[in-house]
């Protein structure tokens, strides 16, 4: 019998950066990957058990690189968009959506993914 698919952890890294006023503007792909290897090392600090971390990144943090422990997922066009894509292309497996953008949360939410804010996975 094989074990169940770790928790998908889908994290929208505009928003999540965004959500802290430190500068981020200046350096867009610095910041996402500042996030990318919090998550890596932190990975989410309120899930319980083993995870799949995904970092959807866009515009000017596209083209940042996988860690260890964080695939990042460059989205083509609206970051967004992609991550609905993600989260469909899941099928039945378990999805939690970091964001706290409000279509978004909507979006992902008619597809059954669980949603939280930036603070899961930001101090």
């Amino acid at each position: 019998m094989n074990a169940p698919e770790p928790l998908l952890v889908v994290v929208d890294a505009a928003n999540v950066v965004g959500s802290v006023p430190d500068g981020w503007w200046r350096d867009r792909r610095g910041a996402a990957e500042r996030l990318r290897d919090r998550l890596a090392s932190d990975g989410v600090p309120t899930v319980p058990g083993p995870v799949e971390i995904v970092l959807v990144v866009e515009g000017a943090a596209r083209g940042v690189e996988s860690v260890p422990g964080v695939r990042v997922s460059s989205a083509p066009g609206s970051g967004d968009d992609h991550i609905v894509e993600t989260v469909a292309s899941a099928g039945d497996r378990p999805v939690l959506v970091v964001t706290a953008d409000r279509e978004l949360r909507r979006r992902v939410g008619a597809l059954g993914a669980e949603v939280t804010g930036p603070r899961t996975v930001r101090p």
